[in-house]
C-alpha cells in the first residue's frame, strides 16, 4: 500500500470531524424551516406566525458562524439581536450584532454587552420568540456581575480558579453564583418569551448546565458547592472581600 492509499483514510476521518463539529453546520442540522413558517428542531415543530418578533441573543467562541447559519435559516423572520464573542473570532453578519470581549478574564466590553443582552430580554413578551445561541467561552464573554459584585472581583477570581486546578465545572459554579445571566438567569430575564436553544459543547459530558454557566439551564449548585470548592483549592482566603461576603451569606 502506498503512501497516498495510507494518508487518504485519514484525511477522511479528518475531513468527517471537522464537519461534525462545524459550529455552522450544527446549526443547520438541528433547525429546519418548512413552508417559512414551521421552524423543525429534531421531532419538534414552532409555529412562528404565533410570534410577533424573533430575536438571537448568546455568547461563545462560536457565535459568528451560528449567527449567520441562523440567519441563512430564517431570513426576514428574524429581527436582530446580539451575541458576544472572543476577540479575533467575529465576522460578517446581516442582522445578529456581534460583539467581542475578552476571553478567558471579562473585561468591560463584555459586563456591556451583557447588559444589552438583559436590554433586549427585558423588551420580550410572549410573543417573542428568543434564540439562545451558545458556545464555548460564553461564561467569560456574558460577565456581567450581580449587584454588589465588580468586575475586579470577577476578574480577580476567575484568575484564582484558572490558576488552581479547579475543572470547568468548578470554575462555573462559582460563575453562575457571581452573575446574573448564568444558572438560568437569561430564561428569568426573557420571560414570558419562549426561549430555544442552541448549545455547542466544549465539556466533557455535554453538561448543560457548566456549558457558559449554564444561562438557560436550571442550577443545580449550591452555596456549599462554591464554598467547598474554595477549600478544596485553599484559594478562600484570597478571593475578593465582597465575593467571599456573598458566598459567606449564601450559607447562612
Amino acid at each position: 500500500m502506498d503512501s497516498n492509499q495510507l494518508r487518504n483514510p485519514a484525511h477522511q476521518i479528518i475531513r468527517q470531524s471537522l464537519q461534525a463539529v462545524d459550529p455552522a453546520g450544527a446549526v443547520k442540522r438541528a433547525l429546519t424551516l418548512k413552508e417559512r413558517s414551521r421552524l423543525c428542531i429534531g421531532d419538534k415543530e414552532i409555529d412562528l406566525d404565533g410570534f410577533s418578533r424573533i430575536v438571537a441573543v448568546g455568547a461563545g467562541k462560536a457565535g459568528q458562524p451560528m449567527s449567520r447559519a441562523l440567519e441563512e435559516i430564517l431570513g426576514d423572520r428574524l429581527e436582530g439581536g446580539l451575541v458576544v464573542v472572543k476577540d479575533g473570532h467575529g465576522g460578517p453578519t446581516e442582522r445578529v450584532r456581534i460583539v467581542a470581549a475578552s476571553h478567558p478574564i471579562p473585561d468591560e466590553r463584555g459586563v456591556a454587552a451583557s447588559r444589552q443582552i438583559a436590554a433586549i430580554l427585558e423588551g420580550c413578551d410572549e410573543k417573542t420568540l428568543v434564540i439562545c445561541l451558545i458556545s464555548g467561552g460564553g461564561s467569560a464573554l456574558m460577565p456581567a456581575p450581580v449587584e454588589g459584585i465588580s468586575l475586579a472581583d470577577k476578574q480577580e477570581t476567575t484568575r484564582l480558579l484558572l490558576g488552581c486546578g479547579a475543572d470547568i465545572g468548578e470554575i462555573n459554579t462559582i460563575r453562575k453564583h457571581l452573575s446574573f445571566l448564568k444558572g438560568g438567569g437569561l430564561v428569568r430575564l426573557a420571560a414570558p418569551a419562549m426561549v430555544l436553544s442552541l448549545i455547542v459543547s466544549d465539556v466533557v459530558a455535554d453538561r448543560l448546565d457548566a456549558i457558559a454557566s449554564g444561562p438557560t439551564v436550571a442550577d443545580n449548585s449550591t452555596w456549599r458547592d462554591c464554598h467547598e470548592i474554595l477549600e478544596r483549592y485553599c484559594i478562600g482566603h484570597q478571593i475578593p472581600d465582597a465575593v467571599g461576603r456573598r458566598i459567606q451569606n449564601g450559607l447562612n
